[in-house]
């Protein structure tokens, strides 16, 4: 009897060997990393999954397959319970030419923080409830101490809205775990959705009026919570919308959010599920968003053309420039958001043939931390994968 319970448990332990890495092997083979196809390939996916549907109707039985496909690819729907609390830290206060600038700390989940600034405008209309801006950035452990980041966060705020630029995960003040943890997807897409909880919570933010920026890995983070979040008003992805480039990070490409059993796809229509809400694509001649014009934003113009709303989206091109957030990119999401979400632009000095941004005052990496010696985390944080892992018992 003995001898067969062990055996039993030997048999059991390797069978539970077996289906996990039966699991792990189809989890990985659908999986939809990097430059997963080469250009003819993705051009020939576009052509023929166009030809494959005509109506508005039938794009809209496409992008719920496409929504499911995300949710279920990055367990997004295992994830806490999103509650009102938020138990925000904000510290710093400065007052700055046109805009306000703070530190700034929410609870995503018991334990895990989403680090960033907040961006607000100096003298707000009176009565009025302002714009409410996601600001994201791509990958780079101190991108959200950039110039870039700075800049646009803080004209966005002149220009009458709240912003809020936050970490991605695993850099900045966000060192709760690693940036390449297995399950980075889920975590920042929820922690997209913790901002907007946040921001739409605010007495000075109207929550008819949000828009979302980024570029790169922060334009991935862009499209996917505008696709999955019906509170989003108004995206601009920047330089990271391509049809064969799917994101070379865990945090985009990790989990099998392109491809299941059921379904393929790609960033493109996953961006284009924005539709019929306004969306700015901005790409560039230097990296993968190169065939835009003729490639990916065609895909795009098809899917707004079914719901009658042709106008609500375009591209803005460069292609004399290379992978980044400019000034030239900034300065067409500035019209645009200037011109969906009822901000004026004119706030911004013009210059030349863009927008005169020496008025931003940048500030040390130091001086945009959160967490420092005065403001220690909470001591309840969450420490290493391992316990954020454990406690979100993803399935």
């Amino acid at each position: 009897m003995i001898l067969t319970t062990v055996f039993m448990k030997k048999v059991m332990s390797l069978y539970f060997l077996f289906w996990l890495s039966n699991a792990i092997f189809a989890q990985e083979n659908m999986l939809c990393q990097g430059a997963y196809w080469t250009e003819d390939e993705a051009a020939v996916f576009m052509k023929k999954t166009a030809s494959e549907w005509s109506s508005q109707a039938d794009w809209e039985r496409r992008a719920k397959m496409i929504r499911k496909g995300i949710i279920d690819g990055m367990k997004l729907e295992q994830m806490p319970l999103r509650t009102p609390s938020f138990n925000p830290i904000i510290h710093s206060t400065r007052e700055m030419d046109g805009y306000i600038v703070e530190n700034i700390a929410i609870e995503s989940f018991p334990g895990f923080f989403i680090t960033g600034n907040l961006y607000r405008p100096l003298n707000p209309t009176p009565f009025q409830k302002n714009p409410g801006i996601l600001s994201v950035h791509g990958h780079g452990p101190d991108l959200r101490f950039g110039e870039s980041m700075q800049k646009r966060s803080a004209a966005f705020a002149r220009m009458g809205a709240v912003v809020f630029a936050y970490d991605m995960i695993g850099y900045g003040d966000s060192k709760q775990v690693d940036h390449k943890i297995p399950i980075a997807l889920t975590i920042q897409t929820y922690n997209s959705q913790r901002v907007l909880d946040y921001l739409i919570s605010r007495p000075d933010v109207d929550p008819e009026r949000i828009g979302v920026t980024g570029e790169s890995g922060g334009g991935t983070q862009t499209i996917l919570i505008t696709a999955l979040d019906p509170r989003i008003t108004v995206s601009a992805p920047v330089v990271m919308v391509s049809a064969y480039f799917f994101g070379g990070c865990e945090c985009e490409s990790g989990m099998p959010i392109h491809k299941s059993e059921h379904h393929q796809t790609n960033n493109v229509e996953i961006a284009a599920l924005a539709a019929p809400r306004p969306m700015l694509l901005v790409s560039d001649g230097g990296d993968w968003t190169k065939n835009t014009p003729r490639i990916e934003f065609p895909y795009v113009q098809k899917v707004y053309a079914s719901f009658d709303a042709e106008s609500r989206t375009d591209n803005v091109h460069l292609p004399g420039e290379r992978h980044d957030y400019g000034k030239n990119k900034r300065a067409a999401v500035y019209n645009f958001f200037g011109h969906y979400l009822g901000l004026n632009a004119g706030r911004i000095p013009p210059y030349q043939d863009g927008f005169d941004e020496s008025f931003v005052t940048l500030l040390s990496a130091d001086e945009l931390r959160v967490f420092n010696e005065q403001t220690p985390i909470p001591s309840n944080a969450l420490k290493g994968e391992e316990a954020v892992i454990r406690y979100l018992n993803l399935k």
